[in-house]
C-alpha cells in the first residue's frame, strides 16, 4: 500500500477506537474461563442467481453438473472457514425451489416455467448440503423485480402475464412490481413466508432493490399513477414520496413480524445501498437511497425491525467521500436496537495483492468497530471460486479466517442455552483418540464445538450438530524454546450449540 493509505488507515483506527467508546454500554463483560470460547464472526458470501453470475455457470446445465457446482462452492466455504450461504432464490418473480405461486427460474432450466429434469429441488439441496458442513443457509430473495432483460422470454408463467396489473414495464427493458400496490405487498409475502413455512432455512435476505434505481427507466419517475390516485381517493394525505417510502416500511415491518410468528430462529437480513443519504455523516457523498429508492434503511435498523443489516459499503478505505470505516462507524451509531452489523464487502473487486490487503484491511476495521458480534458478507462467491492465481484464498486462511468461527447469537430471540452433551466417552486406539457423546433428547442442536488442550493451549473444531463422534491426535508437534517438543493431549470439552447459536456449558470428558 502506499503511504498515504497507511496514514489513512491509522486514521481508521482512531475511529474505530472513538466509535467503539459510543457502544462500550453494549458490551458484556468477558468472564474468565478454563475454557477460550470459539471465535464468534459472520462470515458469509453471496451467491447470485441473477444472470447466472455465480450459479448454476448457465441456464439449462444439466442437473448433475448443477450439483457438481453447489458442492464446489460449499467446499470451497468450508475450507475458507466460512459459516453461511447467502443464496438468492427469487431473483425476479421466479423460484429455484417448487413453487405453487411463481415458475421455475429460466437461470436454472433455460426455460421459465420448466422444472429440472431429472427432477430435484435445489433450494433443498443447498440446505442439505450446507448444513451437512455446518453452513447456515439464507434464503435470498427479490421482493419487487419481476423480470429481468437476462432472463430469457416471457412466458405465459410470468406474473407480467398472470398479473399484468401489478407488473410496470421499465424502458430498459426491466419489469417492476409497484411496492405500493397492495396485492404485490401480498404476493411478495405469500412467496416469502411459503419458503419460510416449508423449508429449513436459516434466514430471509433481501438486498437493495426496492423500488428500482433510476436508471432502470430512463431516470423517469417510476410508472405507479393508478396506486397513487387509488391512495388519494382514499383521503390519502402523505407527499409521494412518503406514501412510497411508507409502502417499503410497512412491507419490511409486516414480513420481520411474520417471520418471527412463523419460526422465530430464522433471521431476517437486508443488505441496502451503503450510503443512507449523502451528507450523512458530512463527509459522505454519492446516491441518495432514501430520495431514490424510497428504502429508509436506517429507520430500519433502528426499529430493529431486521436480525442483521449488511449495508453494502462496496468502497475502499480511502476513499475520503464514501470511506468505508467512516460510512460503517456511522451505521453502527445508528444500531440502536444493537442487531447485528455485518457490512458488504465488493470481494469480487479484488485484482491484485492490492486488493488482498484491502478486503482484509476492511475485515479487521470491521472486527475493530463491531468488536463484540462482528460480521460480514462477500459479494460474491465467484471471487473464491475463479482460478486462484493472485493466492486471495490462501491469503484469507492465513490470516483473517485462520480459525473456525460461531455465528454470533441473536439475544432478542433467544439467549437459553441448550443442555450440555452427556454420556462422553475416549477410546484411545495407537496415536488418535475417538471421542463419542449425545446430545440430550428434545433439543435440536445446530453445532457442536470439541475443545482439546494440549500442554498449555487450547484447540477447537465447530461440527454440524448431528455429529457425535470425532477423532483427534493423542500428541501433537510444538514448540519450546525454539526447539521441536511433543505435546500430549491432557483435556477435552464438549458443547453444544442451539440454532440461534447460544452456546451450552461445557462437557468435560473423563481423560482416566
Amino acid at each position: 500500500m502506499k503511504k498515504f493509505s497507511y496514514r489513512f488507515l491509522i486514521l481508521s483506527l482512531i475511529l474505530i477506537v472513538y466509535s467503539c467508546a459510543t457502544f462500550r454500554n453494549f458490551v458484556q463483560p468477558e468472564v474468565a474461563t478454563e475454557i477460550p470460547k470459539a471465535e464468534r464472526e459472520f462470515r458469509a458470501a453471496w451467491v447470485a442467481t441473477v444472470a447466472n453470475i455465480d450459479w448454476p455457470s448457465e441456464p439449462g446445465l444439466p442437473v448433475d453438473l448443477q450439483k457438481q457446482e453447489i458442492i464446489a462452492i460449499l467446499d470451497t466455504a468450508k475450507a475458507l472457514n466460512l459459516n453461511a450461504i447467502v443464496f438468492q432464490i427469487r431473483p425476479h418473480c421466479d423460484a429455484f425451489y417448487a413453487s405453487k405461486l411463481e415458475p421455475w427460474s429460466y437461470y436454472l432450466t433455460g426455460e421459465q416455467g420448466k422444472a429440472p429434469d431429472p427432477y430435484y429441488d435445489p433450494l433443498k439441496f443447498w440446505i442439505d448440503e450446507s448444513h451437512k458442513r455446518g453452513l447456515e443457509l439464507h434464503a435470498w430473495f427479490n421482493p419487487y423485480r419481476a423480470h429481468h432483460p437476462a432472463g430469457g422470454e416471457i412466458t405465459e408463467h410470468s406474473i407480467i402475464k398472470q398479473k399484468p396489473s401489478l407488473a410496470k414495464k421499465l424502458k430498459s427493458g426491466f419489469y417492476w412490481l409497484d411496492p405500493a400496490n397492495p396485492k404485490t405487498q401480498q404476493h411478495s409475502m405469500d412467496v416469502i413466508m411459503d419458503v419460510v413455512r416449508r423449508y429449513d432455512i436459516d434466514g430471509v435476505h433481501m438486498d437493495d432493490y426496492f423500488y428500482p434505481y433510476p436508471s432502470y427507466h430512463g431516470k423517469k419517475d417510476f410508472p405507479d399513477e393508478e396506486s397513487w390516485q387509488a391512495y388519494k381517493k382514499t383521503g390519502g394525505k402523505l407527499f409521494k414520496k412518503d406514501w412510497r417510502r411508507k409502502a417499503v416500511n410497512d412491507f419490511v415491518e409486516n414480513l420481520y413480524n411474520n417471520i418471527k410468528a412463523e419460526k422465530k430462529h430464522v433471521k431476517l437480513g437486508i443488505s441496502p445501498f451503503g450510503i443512507w443519504r449523502p451528507n450523512f455523516p458530512r463527509s459522505i457523498k454519492g446516491f441518495d437511497q432514501y430520495d431514490k429508492l424510497y428504502a429508509d434503511a436506517r429507520l430500519w435498523l433502528r426499529e430493529g425491525w431486521v436480525d442483521y443489516f449488511t449495508p453494502q459499503l462496496y468502497w475502499p478505505i480511502s476513499q475520503i467521500e464514501q470511506s468505508f470505516p467512516v460510512l460503517l462507524g456511522w451505521w453502527h451509531r445508528q444500531n440502536i436496537e444493537n442487531r447485528n452489523l455485518w457490512p458488504g464487502l465488493y470481494t469480487s473487486k479484488v485484482q491484485d495483492s492490492s486488493g488482498i490487503d484491502e478486503n482484509i484491511n476492511q475485515i479487521m476495521i470491521t472486527r475493530g468497530i463491531v468488536y463484540n458480534k462482528p460480521g460480514h458478507v462477500h459479494f460474491s462467491m465467484k471471487a473464491f471460486l475463479r482460478n486462484d492465481s493472485l493466492g486471495f484464498n490462501d491469503a484469507l486462511r492465513k490470516s483473517v479466517y485462520r480459525q473456525e468461527a460461531l455465528i454470533p447469537a441473536s439475544p432478542w430471540l433467544d439467549k437459553e442455552p441448550p443442555a450440555k452433551p452427556i454420556d462422553a466417552t475416549l477410546n484411545k486406539t495407537n496415536t488418535r483418540v475417538k471421542i463419542n457423546w449425545k446430545n440430550q433428547t428434545g433439543q435440536e442442536i445446530f453445532h457442536t464445538v470439541v475443545y482439546t488442550k494440549y500442554g498449555e493451549d487450547w484447540q477447537y473444531r465447530i461440527l454440524p450438530g448431528d455429529i457425535t463422534s470425532h477423532e483427534i491426535t493423542s500428541e501433537i508437534m510444538a514448540t519450546k524454546d525454539d526447539q521441536p517438543v511433543t505435546t500430549k493431549l491432557n483435556k477435552v470439552a464438549i458443547t453444544c450449540v442451539d440454532r440461534n447459536g447460544n452456546e451450552s456449558d461445557p462437557l468435560f470428558v473423563d481423560m482416566y
